[in-house]
């Protein structure tokens, strides 16, 4: 008869670990994998998502731009002024809202947040992969505007500021999609229409989208507020790039710091809110 010699129980047992970098990329697989998905969806709610994009901003452009110039009451370069502002205000506010709405959706109504969350993708990442998904539906609402805004209010752009006005709007909907993220997961699901009634028309009206920060120096107490409000360093970032040289607007190098600023806190408070989300 055989025996077996018993294993040695002082001897080390190994378990195989994957290198953080194989993880990482596993992780940024699973990253692209689900936007890519939410894009897809974008492509089969095509038509929603323009009519999203148009309506609002093209009446702004029409009233403003168009009609108030035609009857006199605001001069020929006000389009010049307004064109820039609407296109921000678009990228921002799509960003925004395209983040915030599905967010309060998925945690209180149609619970789809639960597959996300059982993928193997980090909570934190889940949470990033709202923001980016929110800000290329900003970008993409902010660049679709510009031919049709040219074309309505006859103005023209350098084309050598086309790469810069990109990158611009990009940031613009990256922090509209942060704030997106923090108001969807900090806000409770039946004041969501409060807060969006409370919220975006004060946005809108001091963002700087209709006038120049700098303008209103002859009304330092509304200057402080829209100075606070960071769709101005959107709307005069872009202000900046195409504005004729009459037109004063804040130095892109310092809407741009504000802009990075307000993205990592929003971005920071915003994914805390959705771990706290998350695991209730």
């Amino acid at each position: 008869m055989s025996v077996t010699a018993p294993a040695n129980p002082s001897a080390p047992t190994q378990a195989f670990t994957a290198p953080r970098s194989v993880r990482w990329l596993d992780q940024l697989a699973t990253f692209r994998a689900v936007l890519a998905r939410d894009l897809f969806v974008t492509g089969r709610e095509l038509g929603a998502f323009l009519a999203q994009v148009f309506i609002q901003p093209l009446f702004m452009l029409l009233i403003f731009g168009k009609v108030l110039g035609e009857l006199g009451y605001a001069s020929n370069d006000f389009a010049n002024v307004l064109l820039p502002g609407v296109i921000a205000l678009n990228a921002f506010l799509i960003g925004l809202e395209n983040t915030a709405l599905p967010l309060v959706m998925d945690f209180s109504f149609t619970r789809e947040i639960e597959d996300r969350l059982l993928s193997p993708l980090a909570i934190p990442l889940v949470a990033f992969e709202k923001i980016v998904f929110g800000a290329i539906r900003g970008t993409i609402a902010g660049l679709v505007l510009i031919p049709i805004g040219m074309l309505m209010l006859g103005v023209s752009w350098p084309v050598l500021t086309a790469l810069k006005v990109i990158v611009v709007l990009a940031a613009g909907a990256l922090v509209g999609a942060a704030l997106g993220l923090t108001f969807g997961t900090l806000v409770p699901p039946h004041r969501i229409q409060i807060m969006f009634t409370v919220i975006m028309t004060p946005l809108m009206f001091t963002g700087a989208t209709q006038f120049p920060l700098r303008a209103l120096d002859s009304l330092p107490w509304f200057q402080v507020i829209c100075a606070v409000n960071p769709l101005t360093y959107v709307s005069e970032a872009t202000r900046s790039l195409v504005a004729p040289p009459g037109v004063e607007s804040v130095p892109l190098w310092l809407c741009l710091t504000v802009l990075a600023g307000v993205f990592v806190v929003a971005t920071a408070i915003g994914t805390r809110g959705f771990l706290r989300r998350s695991m209730d």
